[in-house]
């Protein structure tokens, strides 16, 4: 391994210095306001940032160049639909969220439907993201545990023990400076984390440019040869079953990520909680649909460098999420290695952090605070520290049970929110755009909706891009035909 006492000590380095900055910039934390959404006075530009480095875990920044390396550019299809989804989003679920003084997504459910429809959407979100960020921690851990295997640790300490070591050293980092200042440090120490993995990807192209024949002009025109510039995939082969078996054609593409960028940053309170921190409708819409244009670059950014390590390995068959670690391992000098697994961990320490702050506000807002309405101030700001506190340990134990088979878990943890969100986005629509469904509606058109994509998933061919999009057309087909049925009893 290609890693050195300087790449430790810039890791370390690295590690106490985000700590200490997001602790001293928390500030004073006198409400759960404050402490999960920062007082709504958190700026719009921080919030678009912050959003962008919220939605890039470990995985993006390992899997995306894998997928370029292995096929071309047609995954950037799905980020011009994200761009659409923000919009919609912008424009018609986000005008309901400020229309009270909501604490998260899922309240608009308790004042649309009622109490027992939110609770249901609130624990479907928890557990969907304790599994999802059980993944993304684990992902993490493993760069972490690469290192401290070659150190003395890893001469005393088994490899699980390592692992789990790794883990819980990342999550005690992360809610060092969550724990103390809630929402607000955690935006900040986002914005910074993006810019820090931008840059480590930015340092990995110039580093294997410098590598290629001809440079890096020369590695764009032998990865052009090789058709990996290729971006809009009009085909329909192998007729309507084949199309839609098909994830990265033009319409899987616009269509599934326009429905799941909506269902994502519409509904999902790891999202939504950064949003109505901004404290209005307009400055909230700007933040998002921003996100959506630095989401197509950074896409474009890592799509670009596994086209390039393509040319570096000649297209050797290698594993398409190890494709960038190996890299990394391997090639990367000394000291800049060390640089871009600090941006490995940015990447998910921003993940981690985000769904820490979203589980706890969600907790609170939706189970706690409406339950146990004379608790004081005080005391409602140590109950949402303590409750982040106790997701921490959640996730820290979601990871660990993560080890024992990674490479099916990780495939689960990934489908698991394509088994909700359809579900989630058709109610909200109900909500939002009818005016007549009810809870008697609404509550089983949700259950139909998480049902019929039960059935989709595990006993159809039909590709992940179209799930969101026929959840959520069948929950909100089911819901209008219920409203008929009982309107005509």
């Amino acid at each position: 391994m290609n890693f050195t006492y300087l790449d430790t000590i810039i890791v370390i380095t690295y590690l106490a210095g985000i700590t200490w900055f997001g602790i001293k910039i928390a500030g004073k934390q006198t409400t759960t306001k404050d402490y999960f959404l920062g007082g709504r006075k958190i700026p719009w530009w921080v919030v678009c940032f912050s959003i962008v480095a919220t939605e890039t875990s470990t995985l993006t920044f390992i899997s995306i160049p894998g997928l370029a390396y292995l096929t071309n550019l047609n995954f950037l299809q799905i980020a011009l639909g994200y761009f659409l989804g923000r919009v919609i989003v912008a424009w018609i679920i986000l005008p309901a969220y400020f229309k009270g003084e909501l604490g998260t997504a899922y309240t608009f459910l308790a004042n649309r439907f009622g109490i027992p429809i939110k609770n249901l959407a609130s624990g479907v979100f928890m557990m969907t993201r304790l599994a999802a960020d059980g993944v993304r921690l684990f992902a993490t851990a493993i760069p972490l545990a690469l290192i401290l295997h070659w150190t003395f640790i890893g001469k005393n300490f088994s490899t699980e023990w390592i692992y789990v070591t790794s883990i819980i050293i990342i999550a005690l980092v992360t809610y060092s400076y969550t724990f103390l200042g809630g929402l607000k440090s955690v935006v900040w120490m986002e914005m910074v984390q993006l810019f820090i993995y931008i840059a480590g990807a930015v340092t990995a192209i110039i580093i294997v440019s410098g590598e290629l024949s001809g440079g890096l002009l020369g590695g764009i025109s032998k990865a052009s040869e090789a058709g990996k510039y290729e971006l809009f995939n009009f085909s329909f082969e192998g007729g309507l079953k084949g199309f839609l078996s098909t994830p990265y054609t033009l319409i899987a593409s616009i269509l599934g990520g326009a429905f799941l960028s909506m269902a994502s940053h519409g509904i999902d309170q790891l999202i939504v909680q950064r949003l109505l921190a901004t404290g209005s409708r307009p400055a909230s819409q700007k933040a998002l649909i921003t996100t959506g244009g630095i989401i197509i670059f950074q896409f474009a950014l890592f799509l670009f460098l596994g086209s390039l390590l393509f040319v570096f390995y000649g297209g050797a068959d290698i594993r398409s999420d190890e494709v960038f670690p190996r890299f990394i391992i391997e090639e990367i000098p000394t000291g800049l290695s060390g640089f871009i697994i600090a941006a490995l961990f940015a990447a998910a320490m921003s993940t981690l952090s985000s769904s820490i702050t979203a589980l706890g506000s969600t907790t609170m807002y939706d189970f706690i605070i409406p339950y146990y309405k004379k608790l004081s101030l005080t005391n409602e700001v140590l109950i949402s520290r303590l409750i982040t506190g106790i997701w921490c340990l959640l996730l820290v134990g979601s990871a660990i049970l993560f080890m024992q088979s990674p490479q099916a878990v990780v495939e689960l943890a990934l489908s698991i929110a394509s088994f909700t969100y359809g579900g989630l986005l058709g109610t909200f629509i109900l909500g939002v755009l009818f005016k007549k469904p009810r809870i008697k509606h609404a509550m089983p058109a949700f259950i139909t909706g998480i049902a019929v994509m039960i059935y989709i998933i595990i006993f159809t061919s039909i590709a992940w891009t179209w799930y969101t999009l026929i959840g959520t057309m069948a929950t909100v087909f089911t819901g209008l035909l219920l409203t008929r049925i009982w309107k005509m009893k």
